[in-house]
């Protein structure tokens, strides 16, 4: 499977591409990403899990068993939950949300698609999303999905990420560049 970027040259992209592998064999690839969506949002959401899988005086047994009981009210499906079990036995939960941020990436190049990270000071509606969306898809000569989130600090513009690609729109950047052009 090619990979753009060298996912797979970091550890983080090898155990994903290793657990893309296997939900491929599986025909569970759509499964597992949700699997791992869910798993990502509740890192985000829960301080608690976020110290667990960084608390590296947590036993691997015990790693292993609170990850189980999360797969288990999260609903987490078999593959997903023995990959975590494999995760904690290697001591790697640390690496748990770069390992999910892979995974959809290996996901989506094969589907031929690719996720633009869009940073805005003010929530994009539908028209916008949809604008935005198509001109992207016209750049980048497939697919693009739009992960849309919100930072006001920004003050104003976009801040839009494809893979290594970062396009800064935003006016703190302007503002930012002009203020050194004045210093000069």
């Amino acid at each position: 499977m090619e990979n753009s970027g060298g996912i797979t040259a970091s550890l983080q992209g090898r155990y994903a591409s290793a657990l893309y592998d296997l939900a491929s064999e599986k025909g569970s690839v759509p499964a597992v990403e949700a699997d791992l969506e869910k798993l990502g949002e509740a890192i985000l959401g829960s301080g608690d899990l976020a110290a667990l899988i960084r608390n590296p005086q947590v036993s691997r047994e015990a790693a292993a068993k609170a990850m189980d009981g999360v797969a288990g009210v999260l609903g987490l499906g078999d593959l997903t939950r023995n990959f975590l079990g494999v995760l904690a036995g290697n001591r790697r939960l640390a690496a748990l949300p770069d390992v999910v941020r892979a995974f959809a990436a290996i996901a989506a190049a094969a589907r031929g698609e690719a996720t633009a990270e869009v940073t805005s000071a003010h929530p994009l509606d539908e028209a916008q999303l949809a604008a935005l969306s198509a001109k992207l898809q016209a750049r980048e000569g497939k697919t693009v999905k739009i992960k849309a989130t919100v930072d006001p600090e920004i003050l104003g513009g976009l801040v839009v990420r494809i893979g290594s690609t970062q396009i800064d729109s935003s006016i703190r950047t302007r503002l930012n560049s002009l203020a050194q052009a004045m210093k000069a």
